[in-house]
């Protein structure tokens, strides 16, 4: 690139983006983009965005530009159901959801690109559930040009793609409620048009539900015929600590296996996933009825992503896993259940 003065630089080509903020209009946009051939009337435009001299192209050997950089980046970086903006916009590419699901990112690869510190690669968060159309990330050199070299080595790292949409597949639900005060009428059952909420939220459209007594062989019998039949099980009544809970042997008794019993989240302390053979069991807790936010909602969407959820997500949900209890609740767009990258 070349600098030269607004003045001289007539009939030269611009070699980059030019922004314009005008508080008045509420705009912020490009006015000149790279490619522009500047003119006379231009002058006074450049002028009055504080832009007395300008960067035209020229010629310069092993230097790439950043509109260059994001275009050959972005078909690197995007993975399934992920697309990107046609063209760079002040050398910055945008990546959006093409699907509704849950996105994830190879986070340690993000991470190293940004660690270049030429190149800018901000994301949302990993395993964030998103709708078509949300944009996820953004891609930029934040230098109007690199070295090739530099641009050579983000393209070796990129060597997969680093952002993907898992699509909601579990579409069956079993719901098995348990108590013998709802089985035999004494209290009204609120729990399972709470969990039928949650659940269309996220398309699924085939929901079995039923009400138990505190029988452990009739629970253990109820989850290994649902597990035939759904991809889900959700069970609620009996899942805390007091010793007169059949919920849990129950279930146990099935044979699901626990990733763990409990989780830091709080509240939601007492909710535990577990798998028998395909299908992921989880005991859900009386928090989960009384606050609109638990931790059965951080980790939801990615079990009906059939994201198998690991020791290492349940225990990484403890940094951001505290809720702000807040008057007027915004989830997910908070820190609630984020956590933090376990190795």
């Amino acid at each position: 690139m070349k600098k030269l003065k607004v003045e001289d630089a007539v009939g030269e080509k611009l070699a980059y983006d030019i922004t314009e903020v005008n508080l008045d209009t509420n705009f912020k946009g490009v006015a000149f983009y790279r490619g522009h051939f500047i003119e006379e009337k231009d002058i006074e435009h450049l002028l009055y965005l504080g832009k007395e001299y300008v960067f035209v192209e020229e010629d310069e050997a092993g230097e790439v530009h950043e509109n260059d950089v994001a275009t050959a980046i972005a078909p690197l970086a995007a993975g399934k159901n992920i697309y990107y903006s046609e063209a760079p916009k002040e050398g910055k590419i945008d990546f959006f959801a093409a699907a509704d699901g849950i996105l994830t990112i190879d986070t340690e690869t993000v991470l190293k690109i940004n660690s270049m510190e030429i190149p800018s690669m901000p994301t949302i968060s990993d395993k964030y559930p998103v709708t078509a159309g949300t944009k996820v990330a953004a891609f930029r050199i934040i230098p109007l040009t690199c070295k090739k070299a530099i641009f050579d080595e983000m393209k070796t790292i990129l060597e997969q793609p680093v952002l993907t949409v898992r699509e909601y597949t579990i579409k069956s639900v079993s719901m098995i409620v348990t108590g013998n005060e709802i089985y035999y009428g004494k209290i009204e059952d609120k729990f399972t048009e709470k969990l039928k909420q949650k659940l269309t939220k996220f398309g699924v459209n085939n929901i079995n539900s039923r009400i138990l007594p505190d029988d452990e062989t009739v629970i253990a019998s109820a989850v290994k015929e649902e597990s035939e039949q759904s991809g889900l099980i959700l069970i609620t009544g009996g899942t805390s600590v007091d010793p007169d809970d059949k919920t849990r042997l129950g279930i146990e008794n099935a044979g699901v296996e626990f990733v763990q019993k409990g989780n830091p989240i709080q509240p939601g302390n007492n909710f535990s996933i577990g798998y028998l053979n395909s299908t992921t069991v989880c005991a859900v807790p009386a928090a989960a009825l009384f606050y609109k936010i638990t931790s059965l909602d951080i980790f939801l969407p990615q079990i009906l992503a059939e994201i198998k959820v690991t020791k290492n997500d349940i225990v990484s949900k403890a940094i951001g896993g505290l809720c702000h209890q807040c008057k007027v609740c915004v989830y997910p767009v908070c820190s609630f259940g984020k956590g933090v990258c376990l190795s």
